[in-house]
């Protein structure tokens, strides 16, 4: 796939995470700083620096933080397989928690469309830290699958 095409869908992927921001409370609550990183078909990559919005009692990363970006981010990997403006419903989400993260930490968020078909998607999440500017230890993983089905 040439750069141009990356692109396309980077700008595309962009242009429907700004809709979903104004759309969903959750979504504007949780990812209001997300930046995507990068986005070819059937891959995005994503970060966000964690604030006290995305902490627990503990101050950790909490669970349905992690739960909500497994299942934003499925979408966003299904919307780069042929540039949908739809991410479908959510079927079924997964979440392994693996360690944590604090507020102030960035995390990496990579997000992989396993397969798109006429009606079903299934996605892989996989959340990181970032250290030194690369994806480190593992925070949570998650699969996630969605109804897609075109009406």
């Amino acid at each position: 796939m040439g750069s141009s095409q990356g692109d396309e869908i980077k700008t595309h992927i962009e242009t429907l995470v700004e809709r979903q921001l104004q759309r969903s409370p959750i979504y504007a609550l949780t990812l209001s700083d997300v930046r995507i990183v990068s986005a070819v078909k059937g891959v995005v990559k994503a970060r966000i620096v964690l604030s006290k919005n995305h902490m627990n009692s503990s101050g950790g990363l909490h669970g349905s933080v992690s739960a909500t970006i497994v299942d934003w981010a499925g979408g966003i990997a299904i919307a780069t397989w042929d540039r949908r403006d739809k991410t479908g419903v959510s079927v079924e989400i997964h979440v392994r928690y693996l360690s944590s993260a604090r507020e102030g930490e960035e995390i990496e968020i990579e997000a992989t469309a396993d397969r798109v078909g006429g009606s079903v998607g299934f996605t892989s999440v996989v959340i990181s830290k970032v250290v030194d500017g690369e994806a480190g230890p593992v925070v949570a993983s998650g699969t996630h699958t969605k109804y897609v089905k075109v009406r």
